[in-house]
């Protein structure tokens, strides 16, 4: 579990492809001062398990799902990335929950420069629009962010936007995205369940009337 306050960039420094699956070894002095083999950490928004470390980097499998749905299909060696440590018990909630479980993929389209701000539109899987809402928590390439404008309900190509600010900007990729960029989306856990209820209600409630 996380939540979506990164704590350090990182850098992919070697991809080792198979058949059907990929090992990535990753820079971050930080968050691997106090990880063991086992222990979870979050990629840009992708959970990962450490299987190798060293003082300074950790090693882990990506298995063909994860890169089926995840941006890190694309990444090459120096890929810059966001890393943030499983939360701890007893920890502050500074985002929101997040479980790096990725739904898909989102585009950036539309970079709105301000005097402290800077807003960014991506491109929202239809499947997913009904998931995140105005105000709401989503979390991109692992940042966990407020949506700040979203398109409408009857839209063809939903996006949604968000306001980062300086902060934001410096300490994670996004300061870096371009437009066409590909992110990692992850909408809110609790939209998803609500959804699950709504359809199963709805499928099982016929049946009992009869």
């Amino acid at each position: 579990m996380f939540t979506g306050i990164i704590e350090e960039l990182g850098t992919i420094t070697a991809l080792v492809p198979s058949a059907d699956a990929l090992r990535i070894t990753v820079e971050g002095p930080l968050v691997v001062s106090d990880a063991g083999h086992g222990d979870s950490i979050a990629v840009s928004g992708v959970c990962l398990t450490v299987i190798e470390q060293t003082e300074t980097s950790f090693t882990a499998d990506v298995m063909a799902q994860t890169l089926v749905m995840s941006a890190l299909d694309g990444a090459t060696v120096g890929t810059r990335v966001n890393l943030e440590r499983a939360a701890q018990v007893g920890d502050r909630l500074g985002g929101h929950i997040v479980q790096g479980h990725v739904d898909g993929n989102g585009t950036l389209l539309q970079v709105t420069p301000g005097d402290a701000w800077r807003v960014l539109r991506f491109s929202l899987p239809i499947e997913h629009a009904s998931l995140v809402t105005d105000k709401g928590s989503i979390t991109v390439d692992g940042v966990s962010l407020t949506v700040s404008a979203i398109s409408d309900p009857a839209e063809t190509a939903p996006w949604f936007e968000v306001s980062l600010i300086p902060e934001t900007l410096v300490a994670t990729t996004l300061g870096e995205r371009q437009i066409g960029d590909t992110v990692n989306l992850e909408t809110d856990i609790l939209a998803r369940h609500v959804e699950r209820l709504l359809a199963v209600n709805a499928a099982v409630t016929p049946n009992e009337s009869r």
